[in-house]
């Protein structure tokens, strides 16, 4: 068992029935974790990977009524590397 974490921005509000059909849809096997966020308009989904693949989680939520405009990078961005200023020994 392979668990992965996939994160969507959605554009509205997920409609009741919407809502509904997500619960729904936590039902399908390989389905661990559906966590909405209001707020950020985010849906995190938790799910088994040799069990399914990206691509067809996000259809689930299309499925269910959800505006899904893109998907997030979990990772935080990296801040830019600095050139480093180390100044080269003299060879003798």
């Amino acid at each position: 068992m392979t668990q992965l974490e996939v994160q969507y921005r959605y554009k509205q509000h997920p409609t009741e029935a919407a809502m509904f059909a997500l619960g729904k849809t936590r039902e399908v096997y390989g389905i661990r974790l559906i966590k909405v966020d209001q707020v950020k308009k985010t849906i995190l989904v938790e799910y088994d990977a040799t069990r399914l693949t990206g691509p067809i989680v996000a259809e689930l939520l299309r499925r269910a009524g959800v505006d899904i405009v893109e998907e997030l990078s979990l990772i935080p961005p990296q801040p830019a590397a600095e050139a480093s200023t180390v100044a080269a020994a003299p060879v003798k």
